[in-house]
This record gives structure tokens, C-alpha cells and sequence, in this order.
């Protein structure tokens, strides 16, 4: 295995896809063409390559989290729309078996998830609420704590909870209809008209 990144994103594209339990470390040695012995040479379990696989494709988003926030500085409600847009590209690639499975199967590679999505998302998301509350974008009633947990945090459960909504709709209405709709209902009037 002479490029452990490129294992690493071939590893976590066939997790997404069949789940981490059901895609095999034979499968994955079959379809890289190299043998499990290599694999075992670089790795100690398939538990560490799905924690390997899974923080590195974490780092990705984060990495794109951070460059889009860069461009978004100076509107904190577009940085949040932005956040959202990159997170449901991304989470269109998982299957639901995927996140199960890292439930049930893979705890730490799942609290690798769970923390993620605490410091990278909510941390940052609810930081940008506050920042758009102090600019006078949004409401100054609004309990942006409250508001954060409600409507923004856990979307991946939301999405994949009894039907797979990546199947019934695409990316810009769930974006639409899950993550700007609730914005424009927290936004002061002067606000809202901006979103888009």
C-alpha cells in the first residue's frame, strides 16, 4: 500500500456506501487489489481502519468548513447556510447502515462523530447564531441555544430516521426546507429578505 490517504478515502467511500460492518476487510482487500497481510502491515483491525477512514474524511469537511467560513466572515446567517450546504453534501453519501453501524459496532469511531458534530458543527453553528444576534440578524428574543438543538443539531438522524430523505428529495430542498426556512423564522425583518 504505497498511498495510506488514497487507502484511507477508498476505505471510508465503501463504508459509506455498504455500511462499516457489512463491507469486509476481504472486500476491501479484493477491491484495492492487495491482500488482507498488507493491510494488516499498516493496520491492527477493521475498527482502526474505519476510525482511520472516518477521521480522515471528518478533516476533509472540516478543512472545507473552515475555508467556507473564511469567504463567509462577514455574514455569520450565509456561514451557517454554508456549514448546512456542505454537511448535506456530504451526508448524502452515507448510507443509513453506516451510522448504525458505527453505533452499534464501532464505538469509538462513533463518539469520533458525535464529537465532530458537537465541536465542529453545533460549537461553531451556535457561535455563528450568537454573532448574527449581536449584527441584528436575528431576533434578540430568540434562545439561539434552544434554537440550535432543536432545529439544527442531529440532522443526520433527521434525514435518515424512517426513509432515507436523500432519496425523496435533493440536497437544495432539504437545505431549503430543514436549515433556511427555520433561519428566516428567527431573522428580524430586515434580515430575511437577504436569505437565500
Amino acid at each position: 500500500m504505497e498511498n495510506q490517504e488514497e487507502f484511507l478515502e477508498f476505505a471510508i467511500s465503501k463504508f459509506l456506501k455498504f455500511g462499516s460492518k457489512r463491507f469486509t476487510l476481504d472486500d476491501l482487500a479484493h477491491e484495492m487489489g492487495i491482500s488482507k497481510k498488507t493491510i494488516y502491515r499498516y493496520f491492527t483491525s477493521k475498527e482502526e481502519i474505519v476510525q482511520e477512514s472516518l477521521k480522515y474524511l471528518l478533516a476533509k469537511v472540516k478543512n472545507e468548513i473552515t475555508r467556507t467560513l473564511e469567504k463567509e466572515k462577514n455574514n455569520p446567517i450565509q456561514g451557517i447556510i454554508s456549514i448546512y450546504r456542505i454537511g448535506l453534501n456530504n451526508l448524502k453519501k452515507f448510507s443509513p447502515s453506516f451510522l448504525m453501524g458505527l453505533k452499534k459496532y464501532y464505538p469509538v469511531a462513533n463518539e469520533l462523530f458525535n464529537e465532530f458534530r458537537a465541536n465542529v458543527i453545533h460549537n461553531r453553528v451556535l457561535g455563528l447564531l450568537q454573532q448574527a444576534q449581536t449584527k441584528g440578524q436575528i431576533r434578540q428574543n430568540v434562545n439561539l441555544a434552544l434554537t440550535s438543538h432543536i432545529y439544527l443539531n442531529r440532522l443526520e438522524y433527521m434525514l435518515f430516521s424512517n426513509n432515507n430523505l436523500f432519496d425523496q428529495y435533493t440536497s437544495s430542498e432539504l437545505l431549503e426546507h430543514l436549515i433556511i426556512n427555520n433561519l428566516r423564522g428567527i431573522a428580524t425583518k430586515s434580515y430575511v429578505s437577504k436569505l437565500s
